[in-house]
């Protein structure tokens, strides 16, 4: 087994909460206080989109091309997380958000499948137009500058490439059987082992699930 530093809860397949998501009419999903949600969402896939709502991920990286076809804008738009998401994509953001002092829950606790959150993109930059302090997240060539990210209550729903509009759908993507493999060991009396609450240490970077050159796509 391979140790976090915080432990988590069922990491079973999530449902709706029923008392903070209502669905009012078709189209029309509101939280908890009974605010229409935004209708358009981008998917990201995972962990990056976790990043995005809780770990202080300010750029969304994207080509031009998916920006034009995916009619991407500033507003306020729902965060949906993808259904993808590989073992060594995991590993890889376990690393890179370690070095900024982000950590990462185990890989069955982050949702795939579903509205995570709401975030305002207020502009597109490129790296010469990227303020300093969001660099680190910059990979390019164009990124979302993203603001003001707010948690829901996961939401399941189905994804689509570049601003789409999203409809609550039934269930969660389940856990893959790799994700087992990170699950903090308990033993016998339902306590932690001595060793199993640390988190993942890497002797050398892990290799990079996407492409080969020094720019990422997150």
């Amino acid at each position: 087994m391979i140790g976090f530093g915080k432990r988590r809860g069922d990491l079973g397949v999530h449902t709706p909460h029923p008392l903070s998501i209502r669905q009012k009419a078709p189209g029309t999903v509101t939280n908890e206080s009974n605010t229409p949600l935004p209708p358009l969402a981008l998917s990201v896939r995972q962990p990056w989109a976790w990043a995005i709502i809780h770990g202080g991920k300010t750029i969304e990286n994207r080509t031009l091309g998916a920006i034009r076809t995916g009619n991407m804008d500033c507003r306020t738009i729902c965060i949906h997380a993808a259904t993808g998401m590989r073992e060594k994509e995991y590993r890889w953001a376990v690393w890179k958000l370690q070095s900024i002092d982000v950590a990462l829950p185990p890989p069955a606790d982050l949702i795939r499948g579903g509205i995570i959150g709401t975030v305002d993109v207020v502009d597109i930059v490129i790296e010469k137009t990227c303020p300093e302090s969001h660099k680190p997240w910059f990979g390019g060539p164009y990124g979302l500058l993203l603001e003001n990210p707010k948690p829901l209550e996961p939401i399941p729903a189905v994804g689509e490439l570049g601003y789409f509009k999203w409809e609550a759908a039934v269930a969660f993507k389940p856990p893959a059987s790799w994700m087992s493999r990170y699950v903090p060991k308990m033993e016998g009396n339902g306590t932690l082992g001595l060793f199993d609450d640390l988190p993942i240490a890497f002797e050398t970077p892990p290799e990079k699930p996407f492409g080969t050159s020094k720019r990422s796509k997150k």
